[in-house]
């Protein structure tokens, strides 16, 4: 086994800490619960490796910083089903999935999809 992530650990447990980790936007620290040969596929292409998974998450965190998440979870054994919404000052997601594969307690492979759109001023 590579990284830190215990084997024990359960994809809820690992989902879990994944997302107070997001909170700490330390891209080193968030990569650490991907295994080293992750795979990580966004909408512009595939990332491979801890690097990879730095550089992916970091764009995403980079067009919406300051972000207000909602995250809809579904699990089926060790691969999660992940609905999400996001809106910061300038933009906004409404139709994001994320797929993640578990493996010995870290992540082994995560496909993001979503569209990005400009946020447009409410008025009343």
């Amino acid at each position: 086994m590579t990284g830190t992530g215990a084997p024990t650990r359960t994809p809820q447990e690992v989902f879990a800490d994944h997302g107070r980790r997001l909170g700490t936007g330390d891209l080193g620290l968030i990569s650490a619960n991907y295994t080293e040969d992750a795979v990580f596929v966004t909408p512009e292409g595939v990332l491979t490796g801890r690097e990879g998974v730095k550089e992916g998450i970091g764009r995403l965190l980079a067009d919406l910083p300051g972000a207000d998440w909602q995250l809809t979870p579904q699990f089926a054994g060790n691969v999660l089903f992940l609905r999400w919404t996001a809106a910061s000052a300038g933009h906004e997601v409404t139709d994001g999935v994320d797929t993640f594969v578990f493996r010995d307690g870290l992540i082994s492979a995560q496909t993001v999809r979503y569209t990005l759109s400009p946020r447009s001023p409410r008025t009343k």
